[in-house]
């Protein structure tokens, strides 16, 4: 029966059903023929209202409208002149300035694709005119903006809270150091790969002048994460926060809202929303059927009875998110395998926090791995004469620094959940 499902998923994603129509499509022909007929079909409606009716579920609208606002409020132009003011002297300099300005407006945003196209659409013409290689450049854009999803607050992180029932808030706090760890490996990288290229220093005037000026931009994560951290508010509650923060940044202090970028926030955050919580409603109807049909038990007790050790399965699953990467993006890969995977992971003594960042590790590869990789399209979308394979290769020393730092979490899982204990 996993084998009539599995091989009916390919079928329709080969044919170009959109996801969240073949997981729904599947749904209602397990829920005709092995729950009663039509009668079955009755479960639809429930079952899709009881996936939204979660207080979880509630901050995804909100973090992806504050990340839309902060697409169109100035905040990524300003990060970007302060960072490259304070570095841009250093071996590569521009180079990690980018990479500083992704993992501060990752901290703001939650958003991949809103930090490769705000901090790409300022930084690809400032450093190709200064020497950078443009393949260099667009590599490490991507790479730079993956940090969107690992830097909290970050949506998927939402997602998998919301599937296992896992704090969101210690998921947050888990993402943390170990987002801080991979900004740091990938800008030690990137300052060495560029090591040729340095520019005329600021002075201190002017650097002091481009900290105030993006002031607003390095409250918003102290207030988000800082508030969790310290118990003022749940992630849900700083979700709204976020919102109103930005909302007056953008509107009074960057003056930047006019009418018509209000109507492209609110119809791209109306976009991105549907497309995922349409994902998410098809999700749990294909996890009901599944889970009706015991499929996830016997996947638990296969892999638990499995003459290997833990860690051999450990790495079956990542192989697993590996080659699903290449072919699907970050939401529906989680929707689809965390029902199976987070009984099998718990089953096997790993700590399902630690296994979250692992997940939303790999789900950053699957952001730059052709040839569905959205960073990459991003990209090129604001780059058009450059070809998808140069981006690729400009981004491919970083997902192995990637994989390396997987191999780094499951060696030192203290990284992701050395600050768990501390959340209020």
């Amino acid at each position: 029966m996993g084998l009539f499902f599995t091989g009916g998923m390919a079928a329709l994603l080969l044919i170009g059903v959109p996801v969240a129509f073949a997981l729904s499509l599947l749904a209602a022909v397990g829920l005709y023929w092995f729950n009663g007929g039509v009668l079955g079909l009755h479960q639809i409606p429930i079952i899709a209202y009881k996936s939204l009716d979660d207080f979880t579920i509630s901050a995804l609208p909100m973090y992806v409208l504050m990340s839309q606002i902060l697409l169109y409020s100035g905040v990524g132009r300003e990060l970007y002149e302060m960072a490259s003011r304070w570095l841009r002297h250093l071996p590569g300099g521009l180079g990690l300035a980018t990479l500083l300005c992704c993992g501060i407006f990752s901290a703001i945003s939650g958003s991949s694709v809103a930090t490769a196209v705000t901090i790409g659409t300022v930084a690809i013409p400032e450093m190709t005119t200064r020497g950078y290689d443009k393949k260099t450049v667009l590599g490490l854009l991507a790479a730079g903006g993956t940090l969107g999803i690992l830097i909290p607050p970050s949506v998927p992180m939402i997602i998998y809270g919301s599937v296992t029932g896992e704090s969101v808030g210690k998921l947050f706090i888990a993402g943390v150091v170990p987002g801080i760890v991979l900004l740091v490996i990938f800008m030690v990288y990137a300052s060495w790969s560029m090591r040729h290229i340095k520019d005329a220093p600021a002075s201190w005037q002017e650097r002091w002048q481009g900290t105030r000026k993006a002031v607003w931009g390095l409250l918003m994560p102290v207030l988000i994460i800082g508030g969790i951290y310290t118990g003022v508010f749940t992630p849900t509650e700083a979700a709204a926060v976020g919102v109103v923060f930005s909302l007056l940044v953008a509107g009074i202090v960057y003056r930047s809202l006019t009418w018509a970028n209000i109507k492209n926030i609110l119809l791209s955050t109306v976009a991105t929303n549907a497309m995922i919580l349409f994902i998410i409603v098809g999700a749990m109807l294909f996890g009901f059927i599944l889970t009706s049909l015991q499929i996830p038990q016997a996947m638990t007790e296969m892999a638990t009875s499995l003459p290997v050790s833990k860690w051999v399965v450990f790495i079956l699953i990542n192989l697993l998110l590996l080659v699903l990467g290449c072919f699907l993006e970050t939401v529906s890969i989680l929707v689809i395998t965390l029902p199976i995977l987070y009984p099998i992971i718990t089953s096997l003594g790993f700590d399902p926090i630690w296994f979250a960042i692992i997940m939303v590790v790999n789900m950053e590869l699957a952001l730059i791995t052709p040839p569905v990789g959205l960073n990459l399209f991003v990209l090129k979308g604001i780059d058009p004469s450059t070809p998808i394979a140069l981006i690729v290769r400009g981004a491919a020393p970083y997902a192995v620094i990637m994989l390396a730092f997987i191999a780094l979490l499951a060696f030192f899982p203290e990284l992701a959940t050395g600050l768990i204990g501390h959340v209020k």
